[in-house]
């Protein structure tokens, strides 16, 4: 189970921390993404870290500003979302799997996803 957490409301140019806190003892064997959603718009790929943390991905709209990282000691992925802009308005999502892709449907394992909103 993934509990997905750290939504809010934050201006434009702000940050934000999202966390998933995972449960289950085989968190540090899965790969971890997270992906968003805005309204009326498909699913996209945010970022991914591999099972060690060794291995990452970013999206390219948030490439340099966005940085996943994971403790597996406390079976926890995050997300640094800075220079937040109008466009990151979303709802997150985490998710587990077993391959380290960009693509929803290699993650079998979803949070229920917490909401970011973005003002200008």
């Amino acid at each position: 189970q993934l509990q997905a957490s750290g939504g809010g409301l934050v201006q434009a140019g702000g940050s934000l921390r999202l966390s998933c806190a995972a449960s289950g003892r085989s968190f540090g064997s899965y790969d971890m993404g997270w992906f968003r959603q805005a309204p009326g718009k498909e699913r996209d790929f945010v970022a991914t870290i591999n099972w060690s943390g060794g291995s990452t991905l970013y999206a390219d709209s948030v490439k340099g500003r966005f940085t996943i990282s994971r403790d597996n000691a406390k079976n926890t992925v995050y997300l640094q979302m800075n220079s937040l802009k109008p466009e990151d308005t979303a709802v997150y999502y985490c998710a587990a799997g077993r391959v380290l892709g960009t693509s929803p449907m290699s993650y079998s394992y979803w949070g229920q996803g917490t909401l970011v909103t973005v003002s200008s």
